[in-house]
């Protein structure tokens, strides 16, 4: 990977080589995947009238990876946190998701030169957070990080793993430098 760098006009370039593209890539989709909306569509605005009409009530999901990347907003109160999620996840769901489809759409699909305005950068940040937060799950990582990696031997299935999230750490730092 060539590092992130400044151009002018507050935006920023980097290259991918193919397989760094093709693996960020799919990334990215997965976590596409794990967020797209589950269930039926929204109510139609008329049934928000309805006072008598049952209301979804959203819990926090079971699954560890979306509980991180959907937060309670009450870690103390189901209750508030139920209300509050109510509100706010489809939005964050969708915010999300298009973060992740500007990366996809400004990611060249064989690898190669990447140049982003600052709000694509943004969207990168975003959606690279998300991969990051959701391999971090997976793995189980924590603040020793370094030491858990250093513990695995080569051959561990989960060096790779490892490696892969490193690299996404080295990607978002490299983006972060490049627009501070």
């Amino acid at each position: 990977m060539e590092p992130f760098r400044p151009t002018r006009g507050g935006g920023v370039r980097a290259a991918l080589a193919p397989a760094e593209a093709s693996l960020l890539r799919s990334l990215v989709g997965q976590v596409i995947t794990l967020i797209a909306p589950d269930g039926p569509p929204p109510s139609p605005p008329e049934d928000l009238l309805d006072w008598d009409a049952p209301a979804s009530q959203p819990e926090t999901p079971d699954d560890p990876v979306l509980a991180r990347l959907l937060p309670d907003g009450y870690r103390d109160d189901p209750e508030a946190s139920n209300e509050f999620r109510k509100y706010t996840e489809s939005g964050l769901r969708s915010a999300k998701h298009q973060s992740a489809l500007d990366l996809l759409n400004t990611l060249p699909e064989a690898g190669g030169k990447i140049q982003l305005t600052a709000d694509q950068a943004q969207a990168w940040l975003k959606a690279l957070n998300d991969v990051r937060l959701a391999l971090g799950v997976r793995l189980g990582v924590t603040e020793e990080f370094e030491e858990q990696w250093g513990r695995l031997a080569a051959d561990d299935p989960q060096w790779a793993a490892y490696e892969v999230y490193a690299w996404l750490g080295a990607v978002q730092e490299s983006l972060v430098q490049a627009l501070a």
